[in-house]
């Protein structure tokens, strides 16, 4: 007779870190070491995982520092409070559209129901500093794929990204988010309760151990999972030098369908989204374009009664210490160490503040290790500082 404590196999496949199995604790705590070791190395790790699924094997055979900034113990701990469950590379309920990847993650943390992550998936990814008009479309494609029963999936992020994750949950369909921290975190902040949300009709997942904080080298990695979930990729809005151009690259490096929604010439935000288009990528125009680019038939005709509440608008990130940020260094260019001085602010609070910038790409590092803002320019997109 089996006890209470023994597993089922159902159970091993996606680990809670609530249950009182000696045999879920042990293969939670063996996993979580092999995240904190190679979350950032997941070529390396999907190579020999492939050929045997032991992580303790794994674990002796790999080298060099990992990632992860908590201790195990505290690790399992921060589990149990943001309600996550590890699904590990080797599982069945591990999402197939990811498993096929060569730099598949090891291990997934996932907030929510991870059955979502193999359900028909499509990305919608743009810029932050979204204009009004990327808003709309995002909001019109997400709610009208969502009514098809197309999961949206995106990176949590400001502007077009939490428009679309926004719009469909107000369609009452299904969303994922990638962040790119551990998952006991949010970023940005302001997005806990937005993040709550999909974790209740969704998911919200990430690769890094508990307690990562958001870095920059963590977001174009995040953006390879974003792409790898999908049957196709739709950029909203991009600039020129934009992170959702990096998501899709990806998509094409992954043999999937890139598609641009058409924008302004004129508009620094349509930059990317146009290049696309000219480059050869799909216009995306409705959701019926993005089904059959995804190879998933037919727009379902879905009304919601009263139709679905707009998404409110998200603040600018260049407000408040950023804009400070970007001021000082259009005036003149000069280290993190200086620019903290000059600005009185504290190295945690100068890395949050200038974090969304750098990813946007209005502020960049030179390599003397100086940074210096562009400026946006009318219908140039981001020009240099002087």
């Amino acid at each position: 007779m089996r006890s209470e404590t023994d597993p089922t196999a159902m159970e091993l496949e996606v680990l809670d870190p609530r249950s009182p199995s000696p045999t879920i604790r042990d293969a939670l705590s063996r996993w979580l070491a092999v995240q904190r070791r190679l979350a950032l190395h997941p070529a390396e790790a999907v190579a020999r995982l492939r050929v045997d699924p032991d992580p303790d094997r794994l674990l002796e055979s790999s080298r060099g520092p990992g990632c992860g900034a908590t201790a195990p113990a505290e690790a399992l701990r921060a589990l149990v409070a943001c309600g996550a469950r590890l699904v590990p590379y080797p599982s069945p309920a591990y999402p197939g559209a990811l498993r096929r990847l060569g730099d598949a993650a090891p291990v997934l943390a996932v907030r929510g129901d991870p059955a979502v992550l193999s359900e028909p998936c499509v990305a919608l990814v743009g810029a932050r500093a979204a204009t009004a008009y990327g808003r709309e479309m995002a909001r019109r494609l997400a709610g009208d794929l969502a009514r098809a029963g197309v999961v949206v999936v995106s990176g949590l992020a400001r502007g077009i990204d939490a428009t679309a994750h926004g719009a469909a949950l107000d369609a009452g369909g299904r969303t994922v988010a990638f962040q790119a921290c551990g998952p006991d975190r949010v970023y940005p902040a302001e997005h806990r309760r937005l993040a709550d949300r999909i974790a209740r009709d969704g998911a919200v997942v990430s690769e890094l151990p508990p307690g990562t904080p958001p870095r920059k080298a963590h977001f174009p990695l995040r953006n390879r999972l974003i792409s790898g979930l999908s049957r196709a990729v739709v950029v909203v809005e991009a600039r020129a030098r934009s992170g959702s151009l990096v998501t899709a690259r990806h998509a094409l490096d992954q043999g999937l369908e890139v598609l641009a929604v058409p924008g302004p010439v004129t508009a620094p935000t349509s930059e990317g989204t146009n290049a696309l288009l000219r480059d050869g990528a799909a216009p995306a125009l409705s959701a019926a374009d993005v089904l059959a680019a995804a190879g998933l038939g037919v727009l379902a005709e879905v009304s919601v009664p009263g139709g679905a509440e707009p998404t409110p608008d998200l603040p600018d990130p260049a407000s408040g210490a950023a804009a400070r940020i970007v001021a000082a260094l259009l005036e003149a260019a000069c280290t993190r160490d200086e620019l903290g001085r000059r600005l009185s602010l504290a190295p945690p609070a100068l890395a949050a503040a200038l974090l969304p910038l750098e990813l946007d790409g209005r502020v960049v590092e030179d390599r003397d290790g100086r940074l210096r803002a562009l400026r946006v320019g009318r219908g140039r997109g981001l020009s240099s500082a002087p």
